[in-house]
This record gives C-alpha cells, sequence and structure tokens, in this order.
C-alpha cells in the first residue's frame, strides 16, 4: 500500500512505541514561556485538524474526536499482520486490503486480551446447524400440514455460544457465474441427491466438484430450455417480469437460469426433503431461504412477486380449503403469473408414473381449477406440461366474490408468524376497469431508481419521492466510500451472495446493480415502517426477520454482510453477543461484514468480533472524523474442522480449531 508505514494519526493498527520516537541526541532546557508558545501552537494545528482544514484518511480518529476517553481500538488479529489490513496516510485514497491467507495458523504469536472474550469452536456435527429448522427439535412438533417443519427456534437458554466450524478441506466457491454449475464437494459434502435424483439430472459428482446439469423433475431438457418453453408463452425478457418466486425449488436451476434474463427468483425448500438443497442454491450464487408453505404467511409482502413457479413441488394447491393457493394469491402482483407443472397437469400422460389413478389426479386438477376461478385468475394458457393462471390487474370484475371470499381489514404486508387463512387478500381500489390496483411498475431496469407505486401514492409513512431519491443518493455515496476503503470490494467476483440486515428502501442493494452480486434485503420485524413492498417494487427481493432469532438458512450462506444500526435498533430487545454469533454463522470463511453504529456501541461490538476471531477495523464516517457514528469493517478468519478418518477431499493445508 501507498504511503508510510505508520501512519500520522490514530488508527486502529497503530501502537506507537519506542521505535516511532527516537530520542534526541541534544539535551534542550525549555523555559515557561517557550513552552507556553509550543503549547499554543499545537493546541492550534489540532484545532485545524480537528476543523478538517486539512485532508485526513478514512481511517478512524476515534481517540482524537471524542477525547478522555480510554479506548482499546486495535484488533488483536489485525495487530498481528499488519500485512492483512494496512492503511495510507494519503489526503486523496485511503485503502484497506483483506487479504485471504489460507494456511497461515489462526491466532499464532497473538497476545491474549483479558479484556476480550474468545468464543470457541462448535462441535463439527453443529456444522449445518439451522437453529430454527433443528429435525431435532422439529421432532417435537405436529406433523400434520408440515408445521414441524416451520420455524421453531431455540429459547434463550439453548443458544449455541461458540462459532460454527466449516467442513475440513472447504474451499472459496467458484466465482459467478462458474458457480451456476460447479461446487466443492468439501463445502456440502452431501451425495444423497447424486443416487435419489440420478436420473432426473439434478447433480452430479465429479471428483472433488459437484456438478449441476441444470436438470429437475420436469424439465429433462435442461432449466435454460424450461425457462425458453415459457418465454414462448409470454415475455420474460422484456423487462416486464423481474421478481419471481419457487416453491420447492429443488436446487433452484430455474432460477439460476432466470438470471441470464434479469429476473430474481427468490427460491425456497424445506429443511431435508431432500439433503441440503437449499445448501446447493447458496452454494451455486443463488438467492434461497430455508422455508414451507404449511400453516403461516411467507415471510414476504403482498404485490412482491411478477411470477410464481411450482414445478412437482408437492404443495397440495386444492387442498384445506384453497389456502395454499391464496397465499400465492397475496404475494402475487396484479397481473402477474402463476405456473404450474408436474401432477396434476398433463396427467392423461403421466398417471401411471405418478403411481395414482386417473380419477384422483382428475379431480385434484377441477378442484385448482375452482380455486382458481374464486380468486378471479384466468386460465392463461395449458401447453404440454405446462399451466399457467393470470391474476387480474385489480378487482373491478370481481364483486360477487369480494362479497363472500375478501378478508376482513387487516395488514395484508404483514407475514411474520402470521397464520395462513381462507380468504382472498383484497387489492387496492381502483377507479376503473384498467387501472393496476396498487400502481403501475416501471420495466426493469427503470423500475430500480423509479419513484415506487407505494411511495407514490402515499402509503409508506413518512417516506415521499424526495426522501426516496435523497436516500438512493445516499447510498450511492456510501457504497462508493465502503469500495474506497476495502479495495476487495471493487473486485468483480469476489463476492456474490449480499446481505443487508436493515435494508429500508434498498438503497445498498441498488447500489450494487451492476456488479455480478445478488442482495437479500432484510426489513427486521422491529423497524418502525415496513418497506419491503418498496424494495420489491424497485425489482429487488427480500424477507422480514427478527434478529433476536436465526435466519432460515445454512451456516456459510454469505460472502458480505452489511449492518446499518442493527445494534442500536436491538438495544435492550436482545444480546448483542447473540446477534454476532448468528452473523458468523451464516458468513462465509473470509467473508466480510461492514457495520454502522454510533462510536460508543461499535465498541462494544468491536471486544465481541474480536472475540469471534475477526479481522476488524474501526474507520471514520463517510463524512468525516467529526461525526459520532463510525464504521467497523471486518472479515471472518478461515478454518474448519479437523481431518476425521472418512475425510476424502483434495484441500491443502486448511486451518484448524
Amino acid at each position: 500500500m501507498a504511503g508510510p508505514r505508520t501512519p500520522p494519526y490514530y488508527s486502529p493498527t497503530y501502537k506507537p512505541n519506542a521505535a516511532n520516537f527516537p530520542s534526541s541526541p541534544y539535551s534542550i532546557r525549555i523555559n515557561v514561556y517557550t513552552l507556553a508558545i509550543a503549547i499554543t501552537f499545537l493546541c492550534s494545528i489540532t484545532y485545524l485538524f480537528g476543523r478538517g482544514s486539512i485532508s485526513t484518511s478514512p481511517v478512524s480518529n476515534v481517540a482524537a474526536t471524542i477525547p478522555c476517553i480510554p479506548l482499546k481500538i486495535t484488533s488483536t488479529a489485525a495487530a498481528s499482520n499488519n500485512s492483512k489490513i494496512s492503511s495510507s496516510s494519503s489526503s486523496t485514497s485511503s485503502q484497506l486490503d483483506f487479504s485471504t491467507n489460507q494456511g497461515d495458523d489462526e491466532g499464532e504469536g497473538v497476545a491474549p486480551d483479558d479484556s476480550v472474550k474468545v468464543y470457541p469452536a462448535c462441535d463439527i456435527k453443529y456444522s449445518e446447524y439451522t437453529p430454527c429448522e433443528d429435525p431435532q427439535r422439529s421432532l417435537k412438533f405436529k406433523r400434520d400440514r408440515l408445521i414441524y417443519r416451520e420455524r421453531h427456534c431455540p429459547d434463550k437458554s439453548q443458544l449455541l455460544k461458540c462459532r460454527i466450524p466449516a467442513p475440513y478441506g472447504y474451499k472459496k466457491p467458484f466465482k459467478w457465474p462458474k458457480s451456476r454449475d460447479l461446487a466443492w464437494y468439501a463445502n456440502v459434502p452431501h451425495k444423497e441427491l447424486t443416487v435419489e435424483k440420478a436420473v432426473q439430472n439434478w447433480i452430479r459428482k465429479e471428483g472433488d466438484k459437484f456438478r449441476f446439469p441444470g436438470g429437475g423433475t420436469m424439465f429433462p431438457n435442461g432449466a435454460d430450455a424450461y425457462v425458453d418453453d415459457i418465454d414462448k408463452l409470454f415475455n420474460l425478457k422484456d423487462g416486464s417480469i423481474r421478481t419471481a418466486i419457487d416453491t420447492g425449488c429443488g436446487v433452484a436451476s430455474w432460477g439460476a437460469y432466470l438470471l441470464s434474463r434479469d429476473i430474481l427468483a427468490m427460491s425456497f425448500a424445506p429443511r431435508d426433503t431432500h439433503e441440503a438443497q437449499v445448501q446447493f442454491a447458496l452454494e451455486r450464487g443463488v438467492p434461497a431461504l430455508i422455508g414451507v408453505l404449511a400453516s403461516k404467511r411467507l415471510p414476504y409482502p403482498c404485490r412482491a412477486f411478477d411470477m410464481a413457479h411450482c414445478s412437482r413441488c408437492l404443495i397440495p394447491w386444492d387442498q384445506y380449503d384453497g389456502e395454499y393457493l391464496m397465499e400465492v394469491d397475496r404475494v402475487l402482483r396484479p397481473g402477474g403469473y402463476w405456473i404450474l407443472s408436474g401432477p396434476p397437469i398433463r396427467w392423461r400422460k403421466y398417471w401411471k408414473g405418478w403411481e395414482r389413478t386417473r380419477d384422483d389426479l382428475n379431480w385434484e386438477q377441477t378442484r385448482i381449477e375452482e380455486v382458481a376461478k374464486k380468486l378471479c385468475w384466468k386460465k392463461f394458457v395449458e401447453k404440454d406440461d405446462i399451466a399457467i393462471w393470470q391474476k387480474p390487474y385489480n378487482h373491478f370484475q370481481c364483486k360477487e366474490q369480494k362479497k363472500k371470499l375478501m378478508c376482513p381489514a387487516q395488514d395484508p404486508d404483514k407475514a411474520w408468524y402470521t397464520e395462513l387463512s381462507t380468504c382472498v387478500t383484497p387489492l387496492p381500489e381502483v377507479s376503473s376497469e384498467e387501472e393496476v390496483a396498487g400502481g403501475q411498475l416501471e420495466k426493469w431496469p427503470k423500475r430500480l431508481h423509479a419513484i415506487p407505486p407505494r411511495i407514490s401514492r402515499g402509503t409508506v409513512n413518512g417516506v415521499t419521492a424526495e426522501s426516496f431519491e435523497k436516500d438512493s443518493q445516499l447510498w450511492q455515496k456510501r457504497v462508493s466510500y465502503y469500495k474506497s476503503v476495502d479495495n476487495k470490494l471493487n473486485q468483480p467476483g469476489r463476492y456474490r451472495n449480499l446481505l443487508d440486515m436493515n435494508a429500508y428502501l434498498g438503497g445498498f442493494a441498488a447500489s450494487w446493480v451492476d456488479d455480478p452480486v445478488w442482495v437479500m434485503n432484510v426489513v427486521p420485524v422491529e423497524a418502525e415502517v415496513n418497506t419491503l413492498g418498496v424494495i420489491y417494487e424497485r425489482g429487488l427481493v427480500g424477507t422480514y426477520q427478527s434478529w433476536c432469532e436465526a435466519m432460515s438458512t445454512y451456516p456459510r450462506t454469505y460472502d458480505l454482510i452489511h449492518a446499518d444500526s442493527i445494534f442500536t435498533m436491538y438495544k435492550d430487545r436482545c444480546e448483542m453477543e447473540d446477534i454476532l454469533l448468528e452473523m458468523d454463522r451464516i458468513l462465509r470463511p473470509e467473508g466480510s461484514v461492514i457495520i454502522r453504529e454510533d462510536v460508543d456501541i461499535l465498541v462494544e461490538v468491536k471486544k465481541i468480533a474480536d472475540g469471534l476471531k475477526w479481522d476488524t477495523l474501526i474507520v471514520d464516517h463517510e463524512d468525516g472524523p467529526m461525526e459520532r457514528g463510525k464504521l467497523l469493517f471486518a472479515v471472518k478468519s478461515y478454518w474448519t474442522a479437523p481431518a476425521t478418518q472418512d475425510s476424502n477431499n483434495t484441500s491443502t493445508n486448511p486451518r484448524m480449531f
């Protein structure tokens, strides 16, 4: 890095010592008058620095900004290896270099800090631990309607206080788009699908890698050809279709191949229906969550998706008075499409292979058609193995259904532990048959920066078109600043799966649109304003989440986690260490974290992060050192579980516990 190795200002990685200040060969006697002049001069210089008259680096000046507070900001890990994180004193730019060092011994030669609580490694049996979808805990709940596969989180006394290990031989995933087709066997060491789905060509094992040919139960010619078949039925290329939901996604090949058409699919499947299917999807760099349609609403707002899809997803759409189709209707945008392939579609051809009777399959399709009519959907097309329905653009012509089936007054966006119901979510009122309920969306990519209808219609409390545009500009500035601090953020392919823990209007995600990444935008349940509907109207994807609980995803899901004011939001709600342990669980080895907080909170965060053995660095706010808000940049260290007798991978020199 450019610049002197010892910066002339306080830095998290700078510790002054005698070597920095050599003694003078001359003895100087200073009288009181001279001392007074010197002090006055030094105070003036200090004032100029504090006022910003002299350009400063973004590296944190916490000690100077808030004097008389004894802070120990230096990370033990960072202090031990200045080649991993270094700072420049150049007035024009300053960057951090979070280098990867697979093969170095973790923490070797670092003097322990008594004030830092060190979190031990968990047992290897927790390598794929998903706290709220734990198979053992799920056995305590009803199997009816797959309720046992819904979220059931541990109570406070059951929370793990240790770091989840990566499997022995874990390697950095392939870069996108190569990762769509390849994954390391050591990262997800499960062969079950290669046997169980061998005929359907979901996944193959080739030496130390898995290959994803793009096959699926209902697309024997591959997911790409299957998507082309859909494109022949309605246009997937003109930007009108941007967000999709894939229920029972398998290894998410449908979503993977939609990405080349600029369509973002939120894929989900329950844990352990087929071993690690969602984990494979995430390893491929495809958006996915663990989830199931059972007794609760899906964790998305109403009118979120342009398209919904089920390819032999085994969801009983015709049962429970059509509740599951009514939930699809809630999250489907006016004019959106529902695609069904697999049972019972084209049952006359496949009924023997499905091992069901003709009458049974015929009756199932009849009942699905009846529920669709109740929803005012129209049958768009049925061709070969695919059937498509379209949701109406408004409920202007659904007066009879409105009287009988419409849900009573409720919040249609409320979807965190919210019970399903056998009623139709009403669309916003319109004044004519041609009007789109809730407002017409722009086509992608114009949709990203256009004023979302929820904002222009004034339905998002406290958010106006002007504040939306200011927020977009603010995040462009912030992400640009992030990239000036950490040069790894400028490297295309370095990151793929991103998580924004407090997304607000999706400005952080929108600023990454030209990079080969996708962002899971989380709107916390505890947020003052529910803005997830705005995020979807921008053509982005996300979910609801309470950070007092674990996320419905596997360990090592995300390459980069962004947390803006999360610890301020959850102060007095849940423990800071539990949120950070969850971040560590879902972050990949050598993944990055950016945390924005008030300096007092950030110092406490940093102590815990050091105990997690992250390399950490506090830097100034993008508006300068006089701001109380600071930023913590961190990198999770690379380490794995120890080798076992049945380890059969080709990884070399992995770092152990």
